[in-house]
């Protein structure tokens, strides 16, 4: 479906609620097409090991298999503010020793044109 024809039958919220899903999916199966599509050409994404990094080392790091299983998002906050979105959630996902681990992350979206597109992650693992 075209973007227009999508934003006229979803409002921004269940957009980005839909692209939020859409990057934890992308996260947990390494789905580097998809984030290829949602990513601005300058994201960056602070990873939880404290390093920043640019859409192409993001994208080269999710190619990797992530040795998490089960990853959700949980409790999502969508703020939307004129052009921008801000994105608030807890994670929850099974670590490789099968003991649970938590996390949280937030997301900046831009709007660009009749799309938005992920600008800034910010993931933290406890």
């Amino acid at each position: 479906m075209r973007a227009t024809a999508l934003r006229a039958t979803q409002s921004d919220h269940d957009i980005l609620d839909a692209l939020n899903t859409d990057y934890i999916n992308s996260v947990q199966h390494s789905d580097v097409k998809r984030f290829d599509e949602i990513l601005a050409p300058d994201f960056y994404c602070s990873n939880p090991d404290g390093s920043l990094v640019d859409r192409a080392a993001f994208l080269s790091q999710t190619a990797q298999p992530v040795a998490i299983k089960n990853l959700k998002a949980e409790d999502v906050m969508i703020r939307i503010i004129g052009n921008t979105a801000i994105i608030h959630a807890r994670t929850s996902f099974v670590k490789p020793d099968g003991t649970q681990g938590r996390g949280r992350y937030t997301d900046v979206w831009m709007r660009h044109d009749e799309s938005w597109l992920a600008v800034s992650a910010h993931v933290n693992r406890l």
